[in-house]
């Protein structure tokens, strides 16, 4: 048996479509991790900014919790007070508009849950890309298996030779694409979740910081729930800006 298995064998003996199939699958794989490699970052971005968002309460007033939150523009714990510290006094300035008929509480609210919708859609970007990956990659690899397979058998139909030698190099060059199908899918799908698990953890803690604002800017004042059975109590925040 003098054939060496390799994706090079398979480019250099096979044909268009398998040398397409071959392109698509090295291509999503680049796209996969470029994706895992960017989103994974920005979990790590994410993460220190939630770490920092907790300083925020142990502040003397809103302006000094702000800047304990840092500068950068990307950050949603930052955007949220933001967004909270607008809409309030949005709501307590200005003249009679519809959203009057809401109570502060409501609209407060609303805005922070839009803040919130906005940054999980971004968050969530790219994970699309790596769940459709993960279930194609294994079906593009196989039709280039069974692509590669036929069209070994029908050269061993056309020179009559059918010894083990003539038909393991091709089959087993044709076999390397479910291989490279794999290889592309299994990264893909843990990457995958390995980026939802992260992202609801993110999540959680921008909802409860929401949940925080909300009640500090409708109240002047921090939840903070205690053990159960324990009443809830108030940290006080003084307004600032």
């Amino acid at each position: 048996m003098d054939s060496h298995f390799g994706i090079a064998n398979v480019w250099t003996q096979g044909d268009f479509v398998t040398r397409a199939i071959a392109v698509i699958l090295i291509g999503m794989s680049l796209v996969s991790w470029i994706v895992i490699i960017i989103k994974a970052l920005d979990i790590f971005k994410y993460r220190k900014h939630a770490r920092a968002s907790f300083d925020f309460w142990h502040s003397e007033d809103f302006g000094t919790g702000l800047a304990k939150l840092g500068t950068d523009p990307a950050n949603p714990f930052r955007h949220l007070a933001l967004e909270g510290r607008e809409a309030t006094a949005h709501h307590r300035k200005s003249s009679a508009h519809l959203h009057d008929s809401l109570d502060i509480s409501d609209w407060v609210t609303r805005s922070l849950r839009n803040t919130i919708n906005e940054f999980t859609a971004r968050l969530q970007g790219g994970l699309a890309i790596l769940a459709s990956v993960g279930s194609t990659a294994p079906f593009i690899g196989l039709f280039g298996t069974v692509w590669g397979i036929y069209h070994a058998l029908v050269a061993i139909g056309s020179t009559g030779q059918s010894t083990i030698d003539k038909v393991a190099g091709p089959i087993g060059e044709a076999l390397i694409m479910t291989a490279l199908g794999l290889a592309v899918a299994i990264p893909a799908v843990l990457g995958y979740n390995a980026l939802v698990r992260g992202n609801k953890s993110i999540l959680n803690n921008l909802n409860s910081f929401a949940h925080d604002l909300h009640a500090y800017f409708v109240t002047g004042a921090r939840v903070n729930v205690q053990n159960e059975g324990e009443p809830a109590k108030v940290l006080p925040l003084k307004k600032g800006a």
